[in-house]
């Protein structure tokens, strides 16, 4: 779809985000962040935000179904670390 990012490989980095509005989709190697939010309103630019969505949720949708999949993943690890601006 020529609307879709080129490149975004639902669970192949560390470092891949979209956005779809003021909605983030950050790629992990084990999960998709979405976060923050978007209006998908009645018009040209609300369809182009929604067939971004479908297309990205489509390859995430692939991708899973392609994949052994545990029946549930632990909590991310969370860790402090030094302020390097001390």
């Amino acid at each position: 779809m020529s609307g879709k990012k080129q490149g975004f490989v639902p669970y192949a980095n560390e470092a891949d985000v979209l956005a779809v509005g003021k909605l983030m989709i950050e790629n992990r190697l084990d999960r998709i962040t979405i976060s923050g939010d978007v209006d998908l309103t009645a018009d040209e630019v609300g369809l182009e935000h929604a067939r971004k969505l479908h297309a990205l949720l489509g390859d995430i949708v692939a991708k899973l179904e392609g994949m052994k999949l545990p029946a549930e993943l632990p909590p991310p690890a969370v860790g402090d670390v030094d302020n390097p601006f001390n």
